[in-house]
């Protein structure tokens, strides 16, 4: 059809318009009859130009062409036809004289078979009655295998084999319900198959219910025991942690020591404290499934498993909602590891379940559980949280959540909320770990005695003194041992060490790996907020000699070295090498409370050495001879610091001791130098100066004698303190009075005197041997050059001022 389609598309246009296209139309179609192509297009194309008459007259051309060609073929055969009816003629007389020979054998067959026959239908007969007894036995055959199967069943049902009892009744259903020859048995069939199907279902049904009581007991104790596996494996950690950092420790101290590495087998064989193998804590618990397996199995044999898993599902939600009860009548601190354990107990079964329960349980609906438990726990631990007032608990209670979030974490499930809970409260745990270390502190301070504390034997050393690293040296002392600080600072130390294990302990394990800053943080708000205010306290309204000022500033200095342990000891239990810890301290966070010891100390001992100062108003101003061996009150002085020194250098660490002779030093010259600008002092001559040089030198001698006790800068700085006394001395006593004008020999010589005080000082310097400085108004007198020197000094100095 698509050939001829074609052609007419393609088929040119004559000359001759119409007539053309018209005999090439007919051709075609002559054509397209004569291959038997479909006459299709030829009639669309007709009626679509409208011309049917035109492919009528062609179809009748073309009939007219063809009735000469079959003319032409029925003359060919018309003989052949002749002679065919001739042959059918002379077959007809043949089948006649056949049909009467059939009727002859006909006949004689009739008279031979007729004894057959009936033989025949005696075999028909006894073939049939032989069908009938093998249907029969079959019958029974089949009904005495069904009466098997029935006692069979019934044997099941009584040892509450269920499942083989479904089995036999499915038999029986699917084999002979319908085969059965028997209408009782069958009836009986129809009505007892349900009736044990529904007994099964029923018993099935009752046996989960007693486990799903079961298990809700077993879920506590299952959560108890994975979680208390999760603290063994814990606690094995930080022994291994405890003997690192021994060795570390020793390798510190002693670097020629070998030190050798730690390494503990994991005898339990758990993963992150509970096993994950089959015969893991289930087994220890006699954790038993089956019935749960059991009763899924036989609802599948019964065609009821959507329904199981639904009302298991069901079931296990409501006894979770159970679970997330609080208990209003019993504290929290009390019940929340029943409360967690029932919880982790609840989902390491089904975590169980959804591995080896096949698809009774799937994980989307574990999951959905379990986000259902994270906010219950989240929502529980807010209102639980925000209600609490002790560190200790709140501590307890963040513990044991850690360690319910390590067991379940091994199972897979997502415990970051929880742990962002606890993160969330770490400022409010560590403000009531600093309010309780706070009473701690003080209470410890008030129990002080300001007495050197007694050690008779060597344990209490190691526990006071080597626990703190707060020993000067690494060899044992002799014992009894007197250390050089009272028992408040083990005391002390002992609440601060308590202090950074209790928050390292609440920072560790909460999914915070590097928690070293925070802990670090914590740690100088107790030492600088509560510990040195403490003191400070202590120092302003319990101190009141010097013995007890001395003992305090001893305690300071020894807890300047437990300082440094605190953040060595910080920077271990966070995990941290000890040289970054190191790189991020800072001063010493006491330094307000150590420098009001010090100044209490200076304070007091500046009070007693004026009560010998006193002893100033002895001295003659006006001697006529100088003192040879010191006035009075400057030997008593000296007499007072050297028992002193020998004292305090038992207690005090050399630093301390020279920063507070310093200042007393300090404060004695400036005595000196006041009492010469004190109204009390009229006048005085060169005899009392030079009586005054002795006494410094006295002093001078005293704080040389020091010099083994400190360092040479030390001992240097020491006789600074009386550079005012000295330099006014010297200028007092110098030929040259005038050059304390000179800014240069001022400053290299006399840089700690006040000019104005000079001043005051040179007028009322006088000689009455040879009234060098007499009067000065007496122009006819003869005065001394070092007198006019002095004199014009004085008057440049008044200038100045």
């Amino acid at each position: 059809m698509q050939s001829v389609r074609t052609r007419r598309k393609v088929a040119p246009a004559t000359a001759n318009g119409g007539d053309s296209a018209e005999k090439l139309d007919q051709l075609l179609l002559s054509s397209a009859i004569c291959n038997g192509e479909d006459l299709g297009s030829f009639v669309r194309k007709a009626f679509a130009s409208g011309k049917p008459e035109t492919l009528l007259h062609h179809l009748r051309q073309f009939a007219r062409s063809k009735e000469s060609e079959i003319e032409e073929v029925c003359k060919a055969h018309y003989q052949d036809f002749i002679m065919a009816v001739d042959d059918l003629r002379s077959l007809l007389s043949d089948v006649d004289s056949l049909k009467s020979a059939l009727s002859d054998s006909n006949s004689k067959l009739q008279s031979v078979a007729g004894p057959l026959l009936s033989s025949l239908d005696s075999y028909v007969e006894a073939q049939n009655i032989s069908k009938n007894v093998d249907l029969a036995l079959k019958s029974i055959v089949s009904c005495m295998k069904l009466m098997e199967l029935c006692s069979r069943a019934n044997h099941h049902l009584s040892s509450n084999n269920f499942y083989m009892a479904l089995k036999c009744t499915n038999a029986m259903e699917n084999e002979f319900l319908d085969k059965t020859p028997s209408s009782t048995l069958k009836r009986m069939l129809e009505k007892k198959i349900p009736a044990i199907r529904t007994y099964i279902e029923r018993k099935v049904n009752k046996e989960f219910g007693d486990w799903l009581v079961e298990i809700r007991v077993v879920c506590r104790n299952l959560g108890q025991l994975a979680i208390g596996q999760a603290s063994s494996a814990r606690q094995r950690e930080e022994d291994l942690r405890i003997k690192q950092r021994q060795a570390e420790e020793q390798s510190r101290l002693s670097l020629r020591d070998c030190v050798y590495a730690l390494h503990e087998d994991d005898e339990d064989g758990f993963n992150n404290g509970v096993e994950s193998d089959s015969n893991g804590v289930s087994g220890l618990l006699g954790f038993d499934l089956t019935p749960l397996y059991r009763a899924y199995h036989l609802h599948q044999t019964l065609g009821l498993e959507d329904r199981f898993k639904q009302y298991y599902f069901e079931n296990r939600k409501l006894q979770l909602t159970s679970d997330f009860q609080v208990s209003s009548m019993t504290p929290f601190l009390e019940s929340h590891q029943t409360f967690f354990a029932q919880i982790a107990g609840f989902f390491i079964v089904e975590d169980r379940i959804l591995r080896t329960g096949g698809n009774l349980i799937s994980k989307i609906e574990v999951e959905n559980l379990w986000d259902a438990a994270v906010s219950k726990m989240c929502s529980v631990l807010e209102d639980q949280f925000s209600r609490m007032q002790t560190a200790n608990h709140l501590l307890l209670i963040k513990d044991y959540v850690s360690l319910l979030g390590v067991t379940l974490r091994g199972y897979g499930y997502p415990v970051d909320a929880l742990l962002d809970v606890l993160s969330k409260h770490r400022d409010k745990y560590h403000e009531l770990l600093l309010s309780d270390c706070r009473k701690q502190i003080a209470e410890a301070l008030a129990a002080d005695k300001f007495e050197q504390m007694l050690m008779k034997k060597e344990y209490e050393y190691s526990m006071n003194v080597l626990s703190f690293q707060i020993q000067t040296s690494d060899i044992v002392p002799a014992f009894p041992y007197v250390a050089p600080f009272s028992s408040t600072v083990p005391d002390c130390c002992r609440i601060v060490r308590s202090f950074i294990e209790d928050s390292v302990s609440f920072m560790s394990h909460g999914g915070q790996l590097d928690f070293y800053d925070v802990v670090k943080k914590y740690l100088d708000r107790l030492l600088a907020e509560v510990l040195d205010e403490a003191l400070m306290k202590l120092i302003n309204t319990s101190v009141h000699g010097v013995s007890q000022a001395m003992q305090v500033a001893a305690n300071m200095a020894v807890l300047e070295r437990a300082c440094d342990f605190f953040f060595r000891h910080a920077a271990q239990l966070s995990g941290i090498p000890l040289r970054m810890a190191e790189r991020s301290r800072r001063q010493f966070p006491l330094n307000k409370a150590r420098d009001a010891a010090e100044d209490m100390l200076s304070g007091l001992l500046k009070t007693k050495v004026d009560g010998f100062m006193t002893l100033i108003e002895n001295v003659n101003w006006m001697a006529d001879d100088p003192v040879q061996n010191g006035n009075e009150y400057v030997n008593e002085v000296i007499i007072y610091l050297e028992t002193l020194v020998s004292t305090a250098q038992q207690i005090l660490p050399a630093q301390v001791l020279r920063r507070v002779l310093q200042d007393v030093l300090s404060h004695i010259s400036e005595t000196i130098v006041g009492a010469l600008y004190g109204d009390s002092v009229k006048r005085f001559n060169i005899n009392a100066i030079m009586g005054m040089d002795v006494d410094v030198r006295l002093l001078e001698s005293f704080a040389d004698n020091l010099a083994p006790l400190f360092t040479d800068g030390d001992a240097n700085q020491l006789k600074t303190a009386l550079a005012e006394s000295r330099q006014l001395t010297n200028l007092l006593l110098s030929n040259h009075p005038e050059n304390f004008l000179n800014p240069v020999i001022r400053e290299r010589s006399y840089n700690t005197l006040d000019y104005r005080k000079v001043v005051t000082i040179s007028e009322k310097l006088r000689d009455p041997s040879d009234r060098l400085f007499g009067t000065f108004g007496s122009r006819g007198a003869r005065q001394n050059p070092k007198k006019k020197s002095l004199d014009a000094m004085i008057k440049r100095l008044r200038d100045v001022s």
